[in-house]
């Protein structure tokens, strides 16, 4: 294919991997440099390489970046994609795992291998339990706001601004 002078190119969205420990220190200028940055995963192969560092499956030196990168990536507006789980015969190490990176802020998981889509698909996606309590939510908190009212309750729950706008965005994902 020939590149013609005049031949408009659609931009392309770019994913940075952070996988050293620069990389890590500046996390937040990476994933807010510009619009075509939509995300950015977590690269922990190349990081402990880069820190001369052993993997193993409880590893202390990814620690502080594995929870680090993901309040970065949130500070920019970002998406953030936790890095893969390398024992392609351990799924209940991959479920654990992508627990922990869920806990951390990560909004879902690189993977290696088909087999360990179901897996993380069921822990990143949301269930219908969570779809059902996000309707909920919405419902309640737009007609309380209607009524003058800032805070209410679903179940017991206090219910706000903060909880209505992440059950309106966990609703827009699963559209």
């Amino acid at each position: 294919m020939q590149f013609r002078k005049n031949q408009k190119l659609k931009p392309i969205q770019i994913i940075p991997s952070i996988e050293s420990a620069e990389g890590v220190v500046n996390t937040y200028d990476i994933a807010s440099y510009g619009k075509r940055i939509p995300a950015v995963v977590f690269g922990v192969f190349d990081l402990l390489n880069d820190l001369g560092i052993e993997y193993t499956k409880e590893s202390e030196g990814e620690k502080y970046s594995r929870r680090k990168i993901p309040v970065d990536a949130h500070a920019a507006g970002v998406a953030v994609i936790d890095s893969i789980w390398q024992d392609l015969k351990d799924s209940k190490g991959l479920e654990k795992d992508c627990k922990l990176g869920k806990s951390l802020g990560y909004t879902g998981k690189s993977i290696i291998h088909p087999d360990q889509i179901s897996i993380v698909h069921k822990l990143f996606h949301p269930n219908k339990s969570e779809i059902l309590w996000a309707e909920k939510v919405c419902k309640v908190y737009l007609e309380s706001t209607k009524k003058g009212k800032g805070a209410t309750t679903v179940e017991g729950k206090m219910i706000d601004e903060v909880h209505f706008k992440q059950a309106k965005a966990l609703l827009e994902l699963v559209k």
